[in-house]
């Protein structure tokens, strides 16, 4: 519960929040996606619901974005045809208005939000520097970025979500996500958590660093475009993101694997951060 004397910082940091994540009209949007009439894919007690509306994605978001570059075809795409340099926050905000909608919004809004995702994706095609082509729409490479999205928003949430989920949620998360991975385009994704790492498994021959992933990566952690003001909670969102790798990730990455320091600071400090996310975006009684 916020206090009066709170309520304007309050109020000033979930502004600044949904400028960056949700962009212009947040409360047209919001009414076109959560307050609309008609049905969803998703009933409302649903996991998918419960970890899609939780402060921790902020932190399962870099992750994925971390794990998916150590994929050399999937990087190749983002390096050559993204401006997430010029343009990171709306990158950020398709994202989350893709995540929205499919999680949240009438059916209809939801279908048409998959259409143009997949509409962009046919122009995602090109060859990679090691001479590879690729192409968005493979679905090997969707079945990647779909595993690492879902493995991070989950283990996230397990972490820093408001209440973890239950072994039977946390398969019903992994199941309830499958039906948009195919809606995209990914053959059979996994249903249930053991499917969900046994995936991850089998991606890693495939995986591994590259100039264009540590340049990400680095971008992503030491130079987002933000206010001094910024930095630090940003940054440990990054220290939180880390921390939750596996550890075979960290050097192709060229990011630190600290397991003590990451137990004793950076835990505490991400469960702060995210809590104080969740705070700020909690509306207040009237």
């Amino acid at each position: 519960m916020t206090t009066p004397a709170l309520e304007p910082a309050r109020a000033w940091l979930a502004g600044q929040i949904r400028q960056r994540v949700i962009g212009d009209e947040p409360d047209q949007k919001a009414a076109a996606i959560m307050t609309a009439p008609g049905p969803r894919w998703f009933d409302d007690d649903r996991p998918i619901r419960r970890v899609h509306a939780d402060a921790s994605m902020f932190v399962g978001g870099l992750r994925a974005l971390l794990l998916q570059s150590l994929h050399p075809l999937a990087m190749a795409g983002v390096a050559q045809h993204s401006d997430y340099r010029r343009d990171p926050w709306g990158r950020l905000q398709r994202t989350a208005d893709f995540l929205a909608a499919t999680t949240f919004a009438p059916i209809p809004v939801a279908e048409r939000s998959i259409a143009a995702v997949k509409k962009v994706h046919e122009r995602v095609v090109g060859t990679a520097s090691d001479g590879r082509p690729y192409s968005a729409n493979d679905p090997h490479l969707l079945r990647w970025v779909h595993v690492c999205e879902v493995d991070s928003f989950l283990v996230a949430y397990q972490r820093y979500g408001s209440a973890p989920l239950s072994d039977a949620d946390a398969d019903g998360y992994v199941k309830d996500t499958s039906l948009v991975a195919r809606k995209l385009g990914v053959n059979e994704p996994p249903t249930s958590v053991r499917e969900l790492k046994a995936e991850l498994r089998e991606y890693r021959p495939e995986l591994h660093g590259t100039k264009e992933a540590r340049d990400a990566a680095r971008f992503l952690l030491l130079e987002p475009p933000l206010p001094l003001a910024a930095r630090a909670p940003y940054a440990v969102l990054g220290a939180a993101a880390i921390s939750l790798l596996p550890a075979w990730t960290r050097w192709p990455l060229r990011l630190p694997f600290l397991p003590v320091s990451e137990t004793v600071l950076v835990r505490p400090a991400g469960a702060a951060i995210t809590q104080l996310i969740r705070w700020s975006l909690t509306p207040t009684a009237a």
